[in-house]
């Protein structure tokens, strides 16, 4: 997997923005996908909302998706097998980059059709915790038309990258406006963000 992981890292130290097609193998792809629709079957997912516990706004309008925040007590195989996963990168980014992360925390994300999020950054104003941003995308034969992009924003353009099954991206939390446009389909990621607490 270092191959992997090295490939997000170097292409956030490149270009602010680590992709990698094949950050899931296509077992754990499948296996998550599974899980979110049983999730969403047994209304286990739940609106997001904006902000923090201080700061949280029940009347946004900012976004539309479904989230279920995994956890370690959790007996689902894939769940543990993704937070291995993401626990693995971590160690090489801080073997790699002195970073110094030391926590994470991860939700399922749904998105159903005609669903979005409104451009933002992932870090809070009162707390500055989340270090950098990793999704990792669960969707099988995307195409263009199926809307659902990820927008990046930068200085004199607008990066756009299609929610491809096992594919990931990385960035900076507090750096990195983005948004997800309306998909025309349901649309499934995996969203966390690497933190230093």
């Amino acid at each position: 997997m270092e191959n992997s992981f090295d490939t997000l890292i170097d292409g956030y130290l490149d270009k602010k923005v680590g992709t990698d097609k094949f950050f899931l193998n296509d077992s754990l792809s499948k296996g998550l996908q599974a899980h979110i629709k049983d999730l969403a079957d047994e209304n286990m997912m739940t609106a997001a909302g904006i902000g923090n516990a201080e700061t949280k706004d029940p009347h946004q309008r900012m976004r539309g998706d479904k989230i279920y925040w995994l956890d370690k007590n959790h007996d689902n195989i894939f769940e543990q097998e993704f937070l291995k996963l993401a626990g693995d990168f971590i160690q090489r980014l801080n073997s790699t980059c002195y970073t110094g992360i030391n926590d994470c925390e991860f939700h399922l994300a749904l998105y159903e059709t005609g669903s979005f999020y409104k451009r933002h950054k992932d870090q809070f104003k009162n707390d500055d915790n989340r270090k950098f941003s990793l999704i990792s995308y669960l969707n099988d034969d995307w195409q263009e038309a199926d809307g659902g992009q990820l927008l990046i924003y930068r200085e004199n353009e607008v990066q756009q990258i299609l929610p491809h099954a096992q594919s990931a991206v990385f960035f900076k939390s507090d750096e990195m406006e983005h948004e997800v446009t309306i998909a025309t389909r349901p649309r499934m990621s995996i969203t966390g963000w690497l933190k230093r607490v």
